[in-house]
């Protein structure tokens, strides 16, 4: 029987973060990985850049049934302690934008930076290594492994949620939390893109990698971002964001003229440009090929000066407030993160010690707790992942 002092499962973000803190602590820390890699997420995030955290952190940029609960870590782990960690190691990053910090090269940067840390506190990692059992034990938990059995007083659950599967991704998380006792709110893919019916699919087709600056809106949410046309629908950041905030049969409400009011706007260029065809007035906001396929398919493209006042009326309306009812999402296979997970109602806020079972501890994105896009969810696996650290 192997015995230590903290287990615990999964070396992605949070768990990392919870294996070097604890270590520092001078815990003797067994830190288990089921897939080959640590950090898998952390290296294909932002684009193979890291959108490590952001500066704007705030309660208010996450989800949960509970949005209290997030409050505590995050204010004892802030974006700043994580940025003296990375300054601290030379990591060059710079601020792309609305606070989001990204590396200046690699993610392989941050994951790096976490592994060191972890090397010089003692972690003993292990790849490649599964969990079959877990045993409420005496004194703390023990879990028949690929290393054999394992026994530890404290035990970490950092698994992740369901979102990139080909990273894998599994709900084993959610397995141990039903096992000693928890709930496990319903799961669904966040900041995820939307799929679209096929009328709106051609359109979507045609316009396929081209990006747009919209502000979208669904269920009192909205968001002012960027939004790209695929082949299999929406993204962007703007339909990531709002993704996490629908669902199916809702329409979602984008407006593609979010600098202008676009009925003012449109008599304004009506008498301005009253020759002009209405593509090539569109096409001082999109792209050509957007000004002429919206033209085309939406209205009849015609000069300005003929368009009548209820026309104008009708086209402000759709470049306003165009509504979208998604046939769905990618799900979670491209999906950034998972919505719901651990009922937060049974863990403690201040140490992220299950309230059911003294000595299991959950962090990270197995709890209902959900970001924003922009570095949000980093900084909840950081802070989570910290909090817990200073009481296994």
């Amino acid at each position: 029987m192997r015995s230590t002092d903290v287990v615990i499962i999964g070396a992605g973000a949070a768990g990392l973060m919870c294996a070097l803190t604890a270590a520092e602590r001078g815990r003797r820390v067994l830190l288990l990985e089921h897939a080959n890699k640590a950090g898998k997420k952390i290296l294909m995030s932002g684009g193979g850049r890291c959108n490590f955290t952001n500066t704007y952190t705030d309660p208010a940029n996450f989800s949960s049934q509970n949005p209290h609960f997030c409050k505590s870590a995050l204010a004892r782990y802030t974006p700043w302690d994580f940025i003296a960690l990375v300054s601290q190691h030379g990591v060059p990053y710079h601020e792309k934008k609305l606070g989001q910090l990204f590396c200046d090269n690699k993610s392989k940067d941050i994951l790096n930076m976490l592994l060191d840390e972890c090397r010089q506190a003692g972690v003993d990692l292990h790849l490649n290594t599964s969990v079959q059992q877990i045993e409420k034990a005496e004194a703390g938990y023990r879990l028949s492994t690929d290393l054999g059995p394992v026994a530890a007083p404290s035990l970490v659950v950092a698994t992740g949620g369901l979102s990139i599967p080909t990273l894998g991704a599994t709900g084993f998380g959610y397995e141990i939390a039903r096992q000693f006792g928890h709930d496990v709110l319903t799961t669904r893919a966040g900041l995820v893109p939307f799929t679209t019916t096929d009328q709106l699919k051609e359109l979507c087709t045609e316009l396929s990698g081209t990006s747009v600056a919209c502000l979208v809106r669904c269920n009192d949410q909205s968001f002012r971002e960027n939004l790209l046309f695929t082949h299999r629908g929406l993204s962007g950041p703007a339909i990531l964001q709002i993704s996490s905030f629908w669902h199916p049969g809702d329409a979602i409400e984008i407006n593609l003229l979010p600098d202008h009011d676009a009925l003012q706007w449109l008599h304004g260029q009506q008498s301005a440009r009253p020759n002009s065809e209405l593509k090539t007035v569109l096409g001082e906001v999109f792209t050509k090929k957007m000004a002429t396929l919206l033209a085309d398919s939406w209205f009849a493209s015609k000069p300005m000066k003929q368009h009548t006042p209820a026309e104008l009326r009708d086209i402000a309306d759709k470049l306003g407030a165009w509504p979208v009812v998604p046939a769905g999402t990618e799900g979670y296979r491209t999906a950034e993160v998972t919505l719901g997970g651990v009922q937060t109602r049974d863990v403690s806020s201040k140490t992220m010690e299950s309230l059911k079972s003294p000595g299991l501890y959950f962090i990270g994105e197995v709890l209902d707790v959900t970001g924003h896009l922009g570095g949000f969810n980093f900084q909840w696996a950081w802070a989570s992942g910290h909090a817990a650290a200073q009481f296994v």
